[in-house]
């Protein structure tokens, strides 16, 4: 059986290719105009992006490799635009000129097709379709957003588009490793995944729950979390099971985001031992669900649980990430000086102590590979910190829960660091 590009020209798919995208975008604007019918007077939908998306087509075709006849297409469509918005301006006293930019992106289908690829243009036309359906969610998403908020948002693109680069890689102390790059990767890529948990959690489920709150905590800063659901347990009589479920969904997407920050870091290193993280998250995912299942069926729990309210800061604060690159440095010459003086030993231990800590920084630095340690040791130490801080977050449970949460606690995490450490035995 001959394959489409054997029976038609590349041209003949091509053309179909843009007349169905345009036809696509043509069809979206059709439906916005029916659902908001004050906005009918906007200058056409379904045939019109069709017909314009065909347009640039033709005219970029017969060009025979020069742009001149597209580029006059494209200075007139855009000047019958013009013209079309300045009646809506001012006879319709209207602005906005969505619809305007996506008939010129349609128009511009056919070159992007022929310059770059298929691929390309496809995701193009996703995107303009995602930005025009979803305007009303945009809207009230930055009506949300304090001037704060957007400033952090701009400080963040600038530490990590414009400062990230430039940084020098030279070793500040010989022997460890240590860049200022690295010491900046490393506050971008943990400040940049908990801003992102931390926007997710204030504005998309502001009132959420305790489940979503652990799950969004979780990836922001578990111990944190686990320290404010016990906190508001301590008050609860009826849903001290959700409770407990949240804080192991916190637990189970720890594992999740320091899965994600080895990807990152060393990414050889997560293709040899993702199935220890897998099966951890499978662990933890199901140690959380055993105790959900227990939670009263009726009444309603768990309303309402801000994280942001209380302990919870934006990790774009300058304060929060100067402290993570100070803590960052601190490992890394720890770590080093264990190394040296105690060996292989020296880092076990101290994998065990650093758990009554922030383990982000000590993880990160094991996997950004700066020692002179085996693979197996890199994994052994992070896995000995994640349970050292597993076994200080049940304490911390017991201790702000006025041991409420004392036999649930102590059966929930017996069981994900009972089956972690077998796991670290048969696995290394």
């Amino acid at each position: 059986m001959e394959s489409i590009s054997n029976i038609f020209s590349a041209d003949i798919i091509n053309f179909a290719v843009v007349a169905l995208m345009s036809l696509v975008i043509g069809l979206s604007q059709r439906k916005l105009y029916e659902k908001n019918s004050d906005i009918l007077h906007t200058f056409g939908s379904d045939r019109t992006f069709t017909l314009i998306g065909i347009l640039g087509y033709v005219l970029f075709v017969v060009g025979s490799g020069s742009l001149t006849p597209f580029l006059y297409g494209g200075a007139t469509l855009t000047l019958l635009l013009c013209i079309t918005y300045a009646h809506k301006l001012f006879i319709r006293q209207r602005t906005g000129i969505t619809s305007i930019m996506i008939a010129l992106l349609t128009y511009c289908i056919a070159p992007i097709i022929y310059k770059t690829s298929m691929t390309i243009a496809i995701l193009m036309v996703v995107t303009v379709l995602v930005l025009a359906e979803m305007k009303d969610k945009f809207t009230e998403f930055t009506k949300k957003m304090n001037d704060e908020e957007f400033i952090n948002l701009a400080k963040f693109l600038i530490i990590a588009g414009v400062i990230l680069p430039i940084l020098p890689k030279n070793e500040l102390v010989e022997g460890t490793g240590l860049t200022p790059y690295s010491i900046w990767l490393a506050t971008v890529v943990i400040s940049g995944i908990s801003y992102i948990s931390y926007l997710v959690k204030k504005y998309l489920f502001p009132n959420g729950g305790v489940i979503i709150t652990g799950i969004l905590g979780g990836i922001y800063s578990s111990t944190a979390t686990c320290i404010i659901l016990a906190k508001k347990a301590k008050d609860r009589t009826d849903d001290l099971k959700e409770y407990v479920a949240a804080i192991f969904c916190a637990i189970t997407m720890m594992y999740f985001k320091i899965f994600i920050l080895l990807g990152i870091f060393n990414y050889g290193l997560m293709i040899q031992y993702w199935y220890l993280f897998a099966i951890m998250i499978v662990v933890s995912a199901v140690v959380a669900f055993f105790f959900y299942r227990q939670k009263p069926k009726a009444g309603e729990v768990g309303a309402e649980v801000k994280i942001e309210d209380e302990e919870e800061k934006n990790p774009l604060e300058f304060k929060v990430a100067i402290l993570f690159a100070i803590l960052f440095i601190a490992f890394t010459l720890v770590t080093n000086y264990a190394l040296v003086y105690f060996g292989d030993s020296g880092l076990r231990i101290l994998s065990i102590i650093v758990g009554v800590t922030d383990i982000n920084p000590f993880i990160i630095n094991l996997f950004q590979a700066q020692h002179n340690v085996s693979e197996s040791l890199i994994i052994l130490a992070a896995f000995q910190a994640i349970i050292s801080n597993n076994v200080v977050k049940m304490f911390y449970g017991m201790f702000f829960s006025s041991n409420k949460l004392m036999k649930d606690l102590c059966i929930g995490f017996g069981v994900i660091c009972v089956i972690n450490i077998l796991l670290l035995i048969i696995a290394l």
